[in-house]
């Protein structure tokens, strides 16, 4: 019996080593498996960077400008008639009293002879008074004839100068509304297509053309109350004063296909009031157009300096990051690491954002994978292969 019991706690014994030996190699084999799934550490993220500029930068303006002539003069009869001739090419160039329209002239040919008819009668019949009181003059002195002839005389004189005065002044109108049946041009311009044909009745209210002079050339473009208000004020830093030196600031003008136009223009001014309804003001400019380019109704991009913001700070746009409203950069210190931080952005010029509070001139900003780079996290910068703005 006792023999039994000494051979059953030797088996116990052996399987309780069994187990264990089976045991360690299991969680040996663990830990190998633990070691060759270990992923290998990350490459320190590679990254472009460009350095915080400090310079003065000029800011401008951008509107939306539409072209009018300098002068647009709607050409009008001033006498009703059957239009007889058209005597200029439509789109030409046409100068100041150049005829354009020919109306028929008999019936205002005809008001004329009869004019002078009845004029020369006039002047008859004050010939006849005159002589009439130049003979009674001396007979009324010598008592030939009474007092009374003679007044009467004179009185008739009287009414014969002014019927000659009246019925010359009918000769001269006659004569002014023949000379109307030429319609001329009021201005040197440019004259636009006809409205009206050969053989149709026109009148002083029928436009029958009309006639811009387009060297200068006049720009209308409205501003915002604000802008006016901002740039008007010539006493803040860097800011353009637009109501004492208008006429000093150039203006760009960008065509619809994209050219610049290659003169420059000057504001002539501002409008009286601001729009109620819209809250804008109308600035008016001009442009030399000597090659009359320019047309009327043309829309046109008008550029203007504003102001120049002293010892800006910039930064390639790529640069910044929009974040839940807020605007971050990513900045590399002396030491590589990179630094995630909030700044305040001010206008774009160029390429560059204008920087107005968060970094400092000289700074690095990362421009290239910001995406790859978490904050105190070591980069590895080169250059910024792109443009840096200006």
């Amino acid at each position: 019996m006792t023999g039994e019991i000494k051979k059953s706690g030797r088996l116990v014994a052996v399987i309780v080593v069994v187990a264990a030996l089976v045991l360690l190699a299991a969680v040996l084999r663990m830990g190998r498996r633990r070691r060759a799934a270990a992923p290998a550490p990350l490459p320190t993220p590679e990254v472009e960077v460009a350095p915080v500029i400090q310079k003065d930068v000029p800011l401008e303006g951008r509107w939306v400008g539409t072209l009018q002539g300098y002068v647009n003069a709607q050409i009008q009869p001033q006498v009703s008639g059957y239009l007889i001739r058209q005597d200029y090419r439509e789109g030409a160039l046409v100068r100041k009293d150049q005829v354009l329209f020919n109306i028929d002239p008999r019936p205002f040919q005809a008001a004329l002879d009869q004019a002078k008819g009845q004029l020369a009668q006039a002047q008859a019949q004050m010939a006849n008074a005159e002589l009439n009181v130049n003979r009674d003059i001396p007979e009324a002195k010598a008592h030939a004839i009474p007092q009374s002839q003679l007044d009467n005389d004179t009185q008739a004189l009287r009414g014969a100068k002014a019927a000659v005065e009246a019925n010359q002044a009918a000769v001269d109108l006659a004569s002014l509304n023949l000379g109307y049946t030429n319609v001329r041009s009021l201005i040197d311009g440019i004259a636009g297509i006809t409205t009206m044909q050969v053989g149709n009745l026109v009148g002083p209210t029928t436009a029958l053309t009309a006639v811009s002079q387009v060297n200068p050339i006049k720009v209308y473009f409205p501003i915002s109350e604000q802008e006016y208000l901002r740039i008007a004020d010539g006493s803040a830093p860097g800011r353009v004063d637009w109501l004492t030196h208008a006429s000093h600031i150039p203006l760009q003008l960008t065509l619809a296909d994209g050219s610049t136009f290659p003169y420059r223009g000057r504001i002539i001014f501002a409008d009286r009031q601001v729009d109620a309804q819209t809250g804008t003001i109308q600035i008016v400019g001009e442009f030399p157009n000597p090659r009359n380019l320019l047309r009327p109704g043309q829309y046109a991009l008008v550029q203007a300096l504003t102001e120049i913001l002293k010892g800006a700070l910039l930064v390639p746009q790529p640069a910044v990051t929009q974040l839940q409203g807020s605007n971050q950069v990513v900045v590399v210190g002396p030491d590589n690491k990179a630094q995630i931080r909030t700044v305040e952005v001010g206008p774009t010029v160029g390429t560059s954002w204008v920087i107005k509070a968060g970094l400092k001139p000289g700074e690095r900003v990362v421009v290239v994978g910001t995406e790859k780079v978490k904050d105190g996290e070591l980069v590895k910068p080169t250059p910024y292969k792109g443009s840096e703005g200006s």
